[in-house]
Parts: C-alpha cells; structure tokens; sequence
C-alpha cells in the first residue's frame, strides 16, 4: 500500500547542507495525507484550556511519555504553562520544557497501517540502506506524537547510540508552517567548530546539548507532509523552541529512531565544560580539564581539506585564547 513511498525514499538525493540528510516535500499523496490529517485520533475541536486538552487526549489514545526535552508530570507541566517561569532543571541550554504525547490505542483502521509502515522491516531496511547503516545491529522504537507548547531542545546532534532518526509532519492545522513549533537545522558559528573536532576524536565522550546562540540556523523544516531523514554524526545539529497556541492544534510528527542495540559506556561533558570561548564558565572549570582538551586540539593530526582547514583555524584561535 506505501510501496510509493519507499520508492521516493530510494530515488531521494542525498543533500549535504547544513549535513548528510535526506528531505522529501509532499512525502505522502494527496489522498493519503488528507486520510492522516482529517483522522479523528489527529485533528481535534479547539481545547478549552490545558486540562481539557489533556483530558481529550488521554482518552482518544494518546500516552504521555518521556522524551527530551519535556516532562511527563501533567500536573507540574500545566503549572509551568500558567506561569511560564524559567527552567534549567532539564538542561542549563535551554530555557522551557515541553510535553509529549504518543498514540498508543489506534481506533482509526487507516492511522494503524500507517503506523505499522514505519515501524516495519521492510521501512526500516530501506531507511538503513539509504544512509548505510547496518540494520541488523539496531531497534526500532517510534509512533504518531504530538508535541505541545514550551517543548524545547537545544541545539544537539544527538547521541552517539543513535543510528537513524526521521520525523515526518502532520500537522492537522492549515497554518501549521508559520506557527513557530518546527524543527531547525544549524551549523555552529566558526569561533565554535573545534566542537565537530572534539566528538570526532574522542568516541568516547557522548555529544552534548549547547546554546543556541553558539549556532547559526541554516534552514527548518516546516513544510506540512514533509519527512527529514538522517544518520546521527558528530554535524547533525538540530533543535526545537515551540512556542505557540496548542490548543487550536498541536504540532503532529510520525517520529522514529533507530538505536544501537550495544554500545561502550561513554563519558558524559555538558556543554559548559567544552566552552573554551567564555572566561566567566572557564574560570569555573578546573584549570587541568581545560589543559587537557587544548592539549588533544593540538596534537591531533588533521587532513588539508577545505572543511578541516576551516576547523583547524578555528581550533588554533581558541586554544591560543585559552592557553
């Protein structure tokens, strides 16, 4: 029935720009997109406030889950929401939390075949294929979630036991691509690339969250019935700030990963540890820390690519600032 769509997915270039990715506009047909959108388990009347919202979804299948990014208390999560303070507790990068809702009970016959089309091996093989990632060592974990207000990641590529990740909009809202809820894709600023250098060159330090503003945004994909395919890397820096009216509609993905089924247990440095730019978080730092990461920077041995030229210059300043 969506043998289509895996065609597309097969045929799709693979863009190289802000990374390795693949993006399809106008993924589903018309017919079965307008299926999806119209379902009864994804559009719903206007809410009256946060608790009917949760109240209607609760009881029309959804499931709140833990997820990045977000909280699964919904008595603190509408608390926050009335008021709005500022939050550090998830993540000093970020300034909000969100919450997630994932649809468990299917009772629309059409929604269920699509959410077993991505979950099947026949997708999963395919997607695996496309960006070469052997399948064989993976699981699956993903489902139709919608994502409310305040939901916040801060810029990240993702975690190194991640081996695939797609997001697909569908968004039930004829607005959907001006509300500010979508996904960003960025580089970081030239005075912050030794962190591509950094992950590259010691797997065994997990990729961490940074600020925004040590990233420039280089597109967002708010394009309704769109899918974005990629393969988690040390440049795959992507990130969400929602901040919108959720209960119109609320921002719909299908949304799924592939995970490494084993990995070595890696060391964890938050993003306030790597700053090497910022005197004020450094003089917090240990002063040998600080020695240790300028020290790897200089001696690692680089190749004269264009792109490594670019990350070498930028490494040297900030070694030089810091030494």
């Amino acid at each position: 029935m969506f043998d289509y769509l895996l065609k597309k997915i097969e045929a799709a270039p693979i863009k190289t720009e802000p990374f390795t990715h693949i993006e399809i506009e106008g993924f589903f047909n018309t017919e079965d997109f307008k299926k999806i959108i119209n379902s009864n388990q994804i559009i719903f009347d206007s809410f009256k406030n946060d608790f009917h919202l949760f109240e209607s979804l609760l009881e029309n299948g959804y499931k709140i889950i833990e997820f990045p990014g977000c909280i699964a208390n919904r008595k603190e999560y509408i608390d926050w929401h009335q008021k709005k303070w500022k939050n550090i507790d998830l993540n000093p990068a970020c300034e909000s939390f969100g919450m997630a809702l994932r649809l468990d009970k299917k009772n629309d016959a059409f929604i269920s075949l699509v959410s077993e089309f991505f979950s099947s091996d026949v997708f999963i093989r395919t997607i695996a294929a496309k960006l070469g990632v052997d399948a064989s060592v993976t699981y699956f974990d993903g489902g139709i979630q919608k994502y409310l207000d305040g939901y916040e990641i801060s810029p990240h590529p993702d975690i190194r036991r991640k081996a695939i990740t797609y997001m697909v909009n569908i968004n039930p809202d004829d607005n959907s691509e001006n509300l500010n809820h979508h996904t960003h894709y960025l580089k970081f600023k030239k005075e912050y690339e030794y962190l591509y250098t950094f992950w590259q060159n010691n797997i065994d330090i997990e990729r961490c969250w940074v600020p925004w503003d040590w990233c420039e945004d280089i597109k967002i994909q708010n394009k309704n019935n769109s899918i974005v395919i990629f393969a988690p890397s040390n440049d795959t820096l992507h990130a969400v700030k929602a901040d919108y009216n959720h209960l119109p509609n609320q921002r719909t993905q299908i949304y799924g990963n592939l995970w490494f089924k084993s990995i070595p247990n890696l060391r964890k440095k938050e993003w306030y540890q790597l700053d090497l730019l910022n005197d004020q978080v450094n003089s917090k730092l240990s002063p040998s820390f600080l020695e240790k990461v300028v020290s790897r920077f200089r001696k690692k041995k680089f190749s004269a690519s264009n792109k490594d030229k670019n990350i070498i210059e930028s490494k040297n300043k900030s070694a030089k600032y810091n030494s």
